[in-house]
């Protein structure tokens, strides 16, 4: 256990472009904001209406800074952390003094010296980076604990001793096809036992499941239709690793498996303005234990991505018309994650 908690993620600065951190960062400063209206008011009845000036005041400068702050945010998280903590620091300070002087004309009161409404921006600022470093740290177990979900719930048993059989079916009567199917086993093990927290290439997961599919159809035959819709997918679009292979073995093993008609599994990927849309489809059956089966998948893939990308990944899931679809929903993020110091 002493190698996982020596790879814990290295501090880097909230992502100011997600909708996420912007609703905590607002959240944050309107409740401190509150705090400092309650210590300074000594009539509860005047309590409304100094909060609703303190707003009007506080509010215009804190969207400028989460403005500023999300134009240069690929800039800042390639910081070094306490130099990023500076220069958010810093931006903060130009804003705050630039709305100072600029914006109380429009609001028709005295600016007065800036140094007060300076203090209160940087404390709040400071407790802002402090409230991110703590949750960053908190999360860096549970990304730790939900790639070790993940890998228990990756792979079942009865894929691995059934896939090999297939092979072995094969070495006689088509060496070749044998030889790639176990060059694609293990390609696929190989992703799967690596280190999967960083985000990777969509390209890349699609080439990993089209691998595992070609293993499926190799014991399934027939049985086993796959409906690839991917001419509109952003190839470089960035994504957790191993998103869609444990749903394609979900929709293998609940919608396939079971029924001795053919079947067809959908995966339809694209592209709608600044999200990626990931749809697979299944044949559904009520009977078994597609329920229980699909939840636990479900429930990892959605940790996942709140993990990475906060509120601004979405997994709906649902049934109509005799299928079971599931829809992810991501940004489309195109930057590398840097690589992790250990």
């Amino acid at each position: 256990m002493a190698s996982i908690n020596q790879n814990r993620y290295p501090d880097r600065l909230p992502d100011f472009l997600n909708l996420g951190v912007w609703l905590r960062i607002v959240l944050i400063v309107t409740f401190l904001s509150f705090v400092v209206v309650v210590l300074r008011t000594d009539d509860w009845h005047a309590m409304i209406e100094n909060f609703s000036i303190a707003s009007l005041r506080v509010q215009p400068t804190l969207v400028l800074c989460l403005l500023a702050l999300s134009m240069t945010s690929p800039w800042l998280r390639r910081l070094d952390y306490r130099v990023g903590v500076v220069a958010v620091l810093a931006i903060v300070t130009g804003i705050t003094v630039l709305a100072h002087r600029v914006g109380s004309p429009f609001l028709d009161v005295d600016p007065g010296p800036v140094g007060r409404p300076l203090f209160i921006a940087l404390t709040a600022t400071a407790l802002v980076l402090f409230y991110f470093f703590l949750r960053s740290r908190a999360l860096s177990p549970a990304l730790t604990e939900a790639r070790l979900q993940a890998l228990q719930a990756r792979i079942r048993p009865h894929f691995l001793f059934n896939s090999i059989t297939a092979v072995l079916s094969l070495v006689r009567s088509e060496p070749k096809r044998a030889e790639a199917a176990l060059e694609d086993m293990a390609d696929l093990f190989r992703v799967l036992m690596a280190d999967n927290r960083d985000l990777a290439p969509l390209a890349d997961e699609v080439e990993l499941c089209r691998q595992y599919l070609d293993l499926e159809q190799l014991r399934l035959g027939d049985r086993l239709s796959i409906d690839w819709h991917v001419d509109n997918m952003p190839r470089d679009a960035m994504v957790p690793p191993l998103v869609l292979q444990p749903l394609l073995e979900n929709a293998v093993y609940h919608g396939i498996e079971p029924s001795p008609d053919p079947g067809v599994v959908s995966i339809n990927i694209y592209q709608v303005r600044g999200e990626v849309h990931i749809v697979l489809r299944n044949p559904y059956r009520k009977e078994g234990r597609h329920h229980a089966g699909n939840k636990m998948a479900l429930g990892n893939i959605r940790e996942r991505l709140a993990l990475h990308f906060d509120a601004e990944a979405r997994l709906e899931s649902r049934v109509e018309d005799n299928a079971y679809q599931v829809h992810i929903r991501v940004p489309y993020v195109t930057e590398k994650p840097e690589a992790k110091r250990t």
